[in-house]
């Protein structure tokens, strides 16, 4: 799966845990696309089994698409916590560090990190 996917399986996951439901107007406010580059996403993820779409067009996760995109909010939330605890930037900063490198980041050093935070909380 290419970095942008992951951007909108997380971000479904994100709006979905806020608000209980996510459209496609919202994935594009939160990512701020546009909602012609939301639908092509959406078209993707729903062929790839990530989503589908009930009867009022809402977005909803496989569970194919819930495992992904729990994966992905998972190594956000921990390496901007990483971030903010080593280096003392701003929440903020670590966060959109985090984003970064979450897509690129082998899974041993995301155990590895979640060991070192464990340790060290």
């Amino acid at each position: 799966m290419y970095e942008s996917g992951e951007d909108y399986l997380e971000a479904i996951l994100v709006l979905q845990l806020k608000h209980g439901f996510v459209r496609s107007v919202d994935v594009a406010n939160h990512l701020h696309v546009s909602k012609p580059s939301v639908s092509r996403a959406m078209s993707i993820l729903k062929e790839d089994g990530y989503i589908w779409f009930d009867l009022g067009n809402m977005i909803k996760l496989t569970e194919k698409g819930q495992s992904k995109a729990e994966d992905v909010y998972g190594r956000h939330r921990l390496l901007t916590k990483f971030l903010e605890k080593i280096t003392g930037v701003s929440e903020e900063q670590a966060e959109e560090n985090a984003c970064r490198v979450e897509h690129d980041i082998d899974a041993d050093i995301v155990k590895g990190i979640a060991d070192w935070m464990e340790k060290n909380k």
